[in-house]
């Protein structure tokens, strides 16, 4: 069963009886797709894992040249956070954080993540995140791009971030943060391509080549879906290939 928060945001993308899909119907959306890799993420919550790290694990391990893990921690217990997510990477094999601010409804300049971001930089793992507004009935406010991450930008310099679902509506300050921050990316997972804010696409076009990533927020969204109309993008080969795998590869040491 989806979880309650979930259902305004299944009913957005028009897939309000979506069930967790099986490993096996990943596989086959990726292969429709032509994804090669993807990122598999864990979630924690205020209430808990929704998935926990060793789940997410032991999808990878099955398949190793088809996943990579992303971790996920708990931000109750801030030591056991860090243990958590040393564990993850030292013993999982994860390859990157990621917490969602709206989840918890604090913005990533709370103080409950400075551990975590002290680790991620030791790991040599970049910090995902969600910014822009909530597809679920909740605050917005924690996905503002400024002042929240550029308080974190700013202070954890070595910090790799990844700013997921695009930032809308504040493309504006996304974009400034990117052009501030040479390790601050924004990936595109919940948005078909077609549907991405115009300067989000000449920012792509243009100086922010190397720094877009694409995603898919699957099962809500599959990578064929979100490619369909790839091509009104306009991207040369290179900067298409940088989008589609390049960069991922790159910021995640894929």
């Amino acid at each position: 069963m989806a979880q309650p928060w979930l259902s305004p945001l299944l009913r957005w993308t028009r897939q309000p009886g979506l069930q967790a899909p099986p490993l096996s119907a990943t596989l086959q959306a990726m292969d429709a797709g032509g994804v090669d890799k993807a990122l598999l993420c864990s979630w924690y919550g205020p209430n808990g894992p929704l998935i926990d790290n060793d789940e997410t694990a032991a999808h990878v391990a099955a398949h190793p040249d088809r996943f990579a893990g992303v971790a996920s921690v708990d931000l109750r217990y801030p030591v056991e956070a860090v243990r958590e997510l040393r564990r993850a990477v030292d013993d999982l094999g994860m390859v990157a954080l990621r917490v969602v601010p709206w989840l918890w409804n604090l913005p990533p300049d709370d103080r409950r993540y400075y551990p975590l971001f002290a680790a991620c930089v030791e790991l040599n793992i970049p910090f995902c995140t969600q910014i822009g507004h909530t597809g679920p009935l909740c605050p917005s406010e924690p996905g503002r791009p400024i002042p929240y991450l550029d308080t974190v930008l700013l202070e954890f310099p070595d910090l790799v971030v990844v700013g997921g679902h695009v930032g809308f509506p504040w493309i504006d300050e996304v974009i400034s943060l990117a052009m501030k921050y040479p390790n601050f990316y924004v990936d595109t997972s919940a948005y078909a391509v077609h549907r991405l804010p115009a300067g989000l696409v000449d920012y792509m076009r243009g100086p922010g080549r190397t720094r877009v990533l694409f995603g898919t927020n699957w099962p809500m969204l599959s990578a064929e879906r979100c490619l369909k109309k790839l091509d009104e993008l306009g991207l040369d080969e290179e900067t298409r290939e940088l989008f589609l795998g390049g960069n991922a590869a790159r910021v995640f040491k894929l």
